[in-house]
């Protein structure tokens, strides 16, 4: 049986207690998708974030999620990539939006993998695509269409 293993750092105390529900989200992105390997989960804070945000995209700031798929012929064999999120701004979203702040960052991990395996919303077409698929595999947990 094909598995995804999930290597997680945590670098604020706010994810404490949700590292279950988002190695769940990533196992059920994997099983949807037919994509299985080895994801590195940060589970950073805004600092950390703004800091990889700033090195690897040139962009100031925080974002909720960032996503780094390993660059060609240089990763391990089964490495899919590495995730990143910040806890205080998917906090203030989830809080912005009247969501839990668990079910948002399930959202957001989902939508990081999608990125990890070549998913993109650079356009509508692309966005709804991405959009379907995050739909699909949140229901499989459970969780209600993010953008309903």
């Amino acid at each position: 049986m094909a598995e995804l293993e999930v290597d997680i750092l945590a670098n604020s105390q706010l994810w404490r207690g949700h590292e279950g529900l988002l190695s769940r989200a990533l196992a059920a992105a994997a099983e949807v998708e037919g994509k299985f390997g080895t994801v590195s989960l940060l589970l950073g804070d805004d600092a950390s974030v703004a800091e990889l945000n700033q090195q690897f995209r040139g962009k100031s700031g925080p974002t909720n999620v960032l996503s780094f798929p390993p660059a060609a012929g240089s990763a391990e064999p089964g490495f899919l990539g590495d995730i990143a999120l910040a806890a205080e701004t998917i906090v203030e979203q989830a809080n912005f939006q009247g969501k839990r702040f668990e079910i948002h960052a399930a959202h957001l991990v989902v939508h990081g993998f999608l990125h990890l395996i070549g998913y993109d919303h650079e356009n509508p077409a692309d966005a709804d695509v991405m959009e379907t698929r995050e739909r699909v595999i949140l229901a499989s947990l459970g969780i209600e269409d993010p953008y309903a």
